[in-house]
């Protein structure tokens, strides 16, 4: 049966890698669901586990000429998955900390003139996102990584479960990821130069 599994894979690998497109719908719809289930046992959050899937499976086609499996294409697709749920995550943990020093520190006493430039336009691009997504999203973001407030005090205040709470941030930091994602230079600088 193993053996008869590991045959199936490697026509369906050659096929895909020729740009066969019925054999890509057919691991697509086979690993799907379990891959999405596998990413929110990482993110927690139904929404970003699928984009990580959609995204891995776009690479996977985007590159399939270039496939190296060792193994077994489902353990090669839940390495990816693995992976990119990973990077997902450090990168919304590093954008979340440095939102957070925005917030708290919005007038630097800073000389170097390069380097307010660049932390006054982040606060701008940070203000500008924080007002484009929903009200609950920012109050509790703003709760949470401002004030300092635990999930479980912004519940108790706002009315609302730990839950909702914990959906709410994790929303929050999902757009904050999407509208700076061009500022992950500059963060990763902020985070050297603020954090060392």
């Amino acid at each position: 049966m193993s053996d008869l599994l590991t045959s199936y894979e490697g026509i369906l690998l050659k096929k895909l890698m020729s740009g066969d497109k019925s054999a890509f719908t057919i691991i697509f719809t086979k690993y799907y669901q379990s891959l999405v289930k596998f990413s929110f046992s990482f993110m927690h959050d139904a929404d970003a586990a699928e984009e990580i899937v959609q995204e891995v499976f776009y690479r996977l086609w985007e590159n399939r000429e270039h496939i190296a499996v060792s193994s077994s294409l489902k353990s090669y697709l839940l390495k990816s998955v693995q992976n990119r749920s990973l990077d997902s995550l450090r990168h919304t943990d590093v954008t979340g900390r440095y939102a957070s020093f925005v917030l708290a520190h919005p007038i630097l006493s800073h000389n170097d003139t390069e380097n307010y430039v660049l932390f006054s336009e982040l606060e701008d691009k940070l203000s500008s996102a924080m007002d484009k997504m929903p009200v609950q999203f920012s109050e509790a973001f703003r709760l949470s990584r401002f004030e300092k407030l635990s999930y479980e005090e912004i519940s108790t205040r706002l009315g609302v479960s730990v839950r909702t709470i914990e959906v709410r941030i994790s929303r929050a930091l999902d757009l904050l990821r999407r509208e700076l994602k061009d500022y992950l230079i500059a963060l990763f600088w902020m985070w050297l130069t603020f954090f060392d």
